[in-house]
């Protein structure tokens, strides 16, 4: 219960004031004139300004409110280095415990965890937030728990109640970590990519050697040791082995005593391209379609095409003199023997042995694909001749044998079971619809290697693939692609399916038909396994801490089966399936909560000075809590304080005028007249 005297003015308070401003002129000039009955008027005048002031005598009923104390527990990623998390929790529940058994105090915890955009511990955003939801005269203190990394110092909130730091972990933990400095995001293949990287220590390090050895490695392959100054700059340089992406790692040893293992490795990935496609187009003869092939390579500015075409076959007589049909000398040597290998693929079309091209030559392409290299083969009648290549020294990559049959008529390419599975003509008939247009020949093929992928007249063979050694060849059995080009018939996707067999036989990783991949969003991986089998085995999924998962994957479309993982952690994961293996990197490539895992109160420090708060170390022991007034000193040697805010809630309100309207009537006309027989007996 409080009882008070408050005012309520039954005009504004200026007028008011001006009112009892000419009220007090008025009185003074009574006084100085010494005029009878003045003392009488005046009183009576105070009464009418005391009336209007509406002065009333009030009681209220009040119900005390208890004080909120914020305890603020940070649970980012650092925190689960050492004992850390346990020592947050326990004195968490401690401070909660304590906290509980002072009258009129409650607790309200708030847990902190990372920010998904590699933003590192927001812990000055979360103390905003929990303010904010609090009424701000019942908060008496903030218990901050947390080992000091803190990455949005910038944002503290204005404060009026002291905020305390615990700080985990020990003065004396070091560190030993690798970092990424400079990398690009894109390289050419078969260019040395530039990359810096450093190794650092951090807090008190125990002697050691001056010098880490770091491994690099490529997609799980290591690459070689470099040995690195510890605290210093290094540049190194590699070469990516295929297109698309690939994942970097860099490496340390980790030593005894170390507080973070997980920062000893550094995590990139780096996208493979071409800078130039380097393309041989061998031609037999003149025809439609060798036009064709040679508009299309041209029309893409990244292909360098060199085209080797017979216009004028040596059998021929028709009496024109050679020096008139020859510019120059068409370098055969120099491009079948001493350059063959600076091309990314050979594609011969319509080309039969004519005797311009020496066995040694045609011995040297099935050499470079042996080797690696990429070989397509357009074929037309001639392949099924006495004269076809198949009948030289490439038959021992060519993936299947002409049965010296053609066969004229009107067939539309279907694709395979196989062809349904494999990526170079999975999804195909999306592309142009499922109505392609006619093709006129094929030639008849058997003993097939490889896989068969589409099938032309008579359900024969169209499009064989093959691996030989290193390198991959392609065979199309016809020369009639070219009527898609023309959208004879309606056309087909023809620019798509060579597309993709130049990539295919380039050995892109998107379209390899037995392959591990994965998709990573912030922590959530896709892992994908193409396959020519109808069935997939079980995923394994190691993650970063050193637990194996096993989960199924569903096929989603034929040749192509799927799994979604929700990663626990940041770091890299390896993967496996039926064989196969790849490895990703969930999370950002440099966690920023381990940039610097050594516990710092520095960060906060000028914060919590402002606040008159304290800084203490949870390795000393909890500090003691004490209950302080307002303005008084908030922290000591092993101790910190909380505010008595004293907050409370109205109940009720009564309220008793102490001039009523009758009374102040009564005095008015009393004084008045008091003053008027003052006058009068004068």
């Amino acid at each position: 219960m409080t009882n008070s005297i408050v005012f309520m003015p039954l005009l504004p308070w200026v007028v008011v004031g001006i009112l009892v401003a000419l009220l007090a002129a008025g009185i003074a000039l009574a006084v100085w004139r010494r005029l009878a009955g003045w003392a009488p008027r005046s009183l009576a005048g105070c009464v009418i300004a005391a009336a209007l002031l509406g002065p009333a005598y009030q009681q209220e009923e009040r119900e005390p409110l208890s004080d909120i104390v914020l305890l603020i527990e940070d649970h980012s990623e650092s925190q689960t280095l050492g004992n850390r998390i346990s020592q947050t929790q326990a004195a968490a529940d401690e401070i909660e415990t304590i906290l509980s058994g002072i009258p009129n105090t409650e607790v309200h915890r708030k847990a902190i965890f990372d920010s998904q955009e590699n933003a590192g511990t927001e812990l000055m955003t979360g103390l905003a937030e929990a303010l904010a939801a609090e009424p701000g005269s019942r908060v008496a203190g903030t218990v901050l728990i947390t080992d000091g990394q803190v990455h949005d110092a910038e944002r503290a909130p204005q404060v009026d109640v002291p905020v305390h730091l615990l700080i985990s972990g020990k003065r004396d933990d070091w560190d030993r970590r690798i970092e990424i400095k400079d990398a690009p995001a894109f390289g050419i293949l078969g260019e040395d990519v530039p990359i810096t990287f450093r190794v650092e220590e951090l807090g008190p390090a125990p002697e050691l050697e001056q010098s880490a050895n770091v491994e690099i490695s490529i997609n799980g392959k290591p690459l070689r040791t470099v040995a690195a100054p510890v605290g210093e700059d290094v540049k190194t340089e590699l070469k990516l082995p295929h297109g698309g992406r690939n994942v970097i790692e860099f490496s340390i040893p980790a030593h005894d005593g170390e507080l973070a293992i997980r920062n000893n490795v550094a995590l990139m990935q780096i996208n493979g391209v071409r800078d130039r496609l380097n393309v041989l187009l061998v031609s037999g003869m003149p025809h439609a379609g060798g036009r064709t092939w040679r508009n299309i390579l041209k029309s893409d500015s990244s292909v360098d095409l060199v085209h080797f075409t017979i216009l004028r076959p040596t059998e021929k007589q028709d009496g024109v003199p050679v020096r008139e049909l020859s510019l120059i000398a068409f370098p055969t040597r120099e491009l079948f023997l001493e350059k063959i290998e600076d091309f990314d693929l050979i594609i011969f079309d319509r080309y039969k042995r004519r005797g311009l091209l020496p066995q040694a030559y045609l011995e040297n392409v099935g050499n470079y694909v042996e080797n690696g290299g990429a070989v397509l083969i357009a074929a037309g009648s001639d392949f099924a001749g006495a004269s076809s290549i198949y009948r030289s020294a490439l038959n021992k990559i060519i993936p299947a044998r002409p049965t010296a049959r053609v066969i004229n008529e009107y067939y539309r390419p279907t694709i395979t079971e196989t062809g349904m599975r494999h990526p170079v003509t999975s999804g195909l008939d999306e592309v142009h619809g499922l109505e392609w247009g006619r093709w006129l020949q094929l030639v008849e093929v058997s003993d097939i290697k490889g896989n068969a992928l589409m099938t032309g007249a008579e359900d024969r063979p169209l499009l064989v693939l093959d691996r030989v050694g290193e390198g991959r060849v392609a065979l199309l059995a016809s020369d009639n692609a070219w009527l898609w080009h023309r959208g004879y018939d309606g056309g087909g996707p023809q620019l798509e399916l060579l597309r993709r067999l130049a990539h295919w036989l380039m050995k892109e990783p998107e379209l390899e038909e037995e392959a591990l991949r994965a998709e990573s969003t912030g922590l959530e991986m896709r892992v994908i396994r193409r396959t020519l089998s109808k069935e997939a085995g079980s995923l394994s999924i190691h993650t970063p801490s050193g637990m194996q998962i096993e989960m199924a994957m569903n096929e989603v479309e034929p040749g192509k089966f799927e799994a979604l993982f929700d990663g626990p952690e940041i770091g890299i994961y390896q993967l496996g399936n039926d064989g196969h293996s790849a490895i990703i990197g969930l999370g950002p490539d440099s966690p920023v909560e381990f940039v610097n895992p050594i516990s710092n109160p520095g960060i906060l420090e000028r914060f919590v000075a402002d606040t008159g708060g304290g800084i203490h170390w949870l390795e000393d022991g909890l500090p003691r809590i004490r209950s302080i007034k307002e303005g008084r000193n908030a922290s000591g040697r092993g101790w910190i304080g909380i505010e008595r805010r004293n907050a409370h809630e109205t109940i009720a309100v009564r309220q008793l005028d102490l001039l009523p309207p009758w009374a102040v009537l009564l005095m008015v006309v009393g004084l008045t007249l008091w003053g008027w027989l003052r006058e009068g007996r004068r």
